[in-house]
């Protein structure tokens, strides 16, 4: 059993090689974004940082956001979403419920208001299901502050939303006028 200390450095490493930098491992993502298994632990190993394929399981099973999937045949590895560069993860459009959550923090809700929320370096906009999940995010950025989406508003206006594999609802932009400060 994985302690939370090894755990949580493992998520963060293939969070790091498998959204923004397979390149230092000399890994290439195919065009939906995953990696044949051996070879991220081959790669993992010649990093000098080993990783026992029971570890990787674990991770992928234990991680409490789902950030990574294992493809039907459990030889292919990804991370579900939050990619900075490019692949394509199949996402189909998906109706999203009335009201979705984003957190941030604090320092950004003004800018936020006034502007939008943008994907910035990744390709969609994170949004959450419930109101936890948002205030989690928002402790990553400082003191939480909470912001309800008129998700339902937007898909009637022709904006499409995604649902990626672990539940994060993406979307390409939120205009300020779907924005509600919690």
């Amino acid at each position: 059993m994985l302690s939370e200390s090894r755990l949580v450095k493992i998520s963060k490493y293939l969070s790091y090689h498998l959204r923004h930098a397979p390149e230092k491992l000399g890994l290439k993502l195919d065009e939906g974004g995953w990696v044949p298994v051996l070879d991220l632990l081959e790669s993992a190993k010649k990093d000098q940082f080993p990783i026992s394929l029971e570890e990787l399981k674990q991770v992928v099973d234990k991680d409490d956001k789902k950030r990574y999937s294992f493809d039907f045949t459990d030889k292919l590895i990804r991370a579900n979403q939050g990619h900075s560069i490019k692949v394509d993860l199949q996402l189909k459009e998906a109706l999203p419920p009335d009201i979705l959550y984003h957190g941030t923090g604090q320092k950004t809700v003004e800018s936020i208001l006034h502007k939008g929320l943008s994907k910035m370096s990744r390709h969609h906009v994170h949004l959450s299901a419930d109101m936890e999940t948002a205030k989690k995010v928002g402790k990553r950025h400082g003191k939480p502050v909470i912001l309800a989406v008129d998700a339902q508003t937007m898909y009637k206006a022709g904006y499409p939303f995604y649902c990626s594999d672990n539940g994060v609802w993406l979307v390409e932009s939120v205009p300020p006028e779907y924005l509600q400060l919690i």
